[in-house]
């Protein structure tokens, strides 16, 4: 059995690792970018998910502790604005429905609240928009008085 070695020169190519690590990066870099964005997508989703939650919330409380439907209404509006920006919401993307039933004593205050997340900012998603909603129920106290207070 004959053994042939390598020449010098082709011995040195076959050894050489230079640039392996470049390739390395170059394959995980695209992974890991696609993961961070993704980890931002989800944050800011979930955050507005929050807020909207807490925006429907506050207006159906406000409305079920008014004194008036009328009166309810006007501050669970000017509650939810407050609300929203509290929690960094674009208001022009913030929608609010309340409905305060017949707004009798164990009635039922109803309330939807939607806001589309805008995503455009980040990479790779374009003018992608994410819309997040919620609705809440509160109950209006059977027993609480509906006296104007002063």
């Amino acid at each position: 059995m004959v053994v042939r070695r390598l020449p010098a020169p082709a011995r040195h190519l076959t050894a050489d690792e230079t640039g392996s690590a470049m390739v390395e990066v170059a394959l995980v870099l695209p992974l890991l970018l696609v993961l961070a964005f993704g980890v931002v997508m989800v944050g800011r989703v979930t955050h507005a998910q929050i807020a909207v939650q807490s925006v429907a919330r506050e207006a159906a409380r406000t409305v079920a502790v008014a004194p008036s439907a009328e009166a309810g209404l006007a501050s669970a509006e000017a509650r939810a604005v407050a609300v929203a920006q509290g929690h960094g919401l674009a208001l022009d993307r913030l929608g609010v429905e309340i409905d305060p039933g017949g707004f009798e004593r164990g009635g039922t205050v109803q309330t939807r609240a939607t806001y589309e997340v805008q995503l455009g900012d980040l990479p790779l998603l374009g003018v992608v928009g994410v819309t997040v909603s919620s609705s809440h129920a509160e109950r209006i106290d059977q027993y609480r008085s509906r006296a104007a207070a002063p």
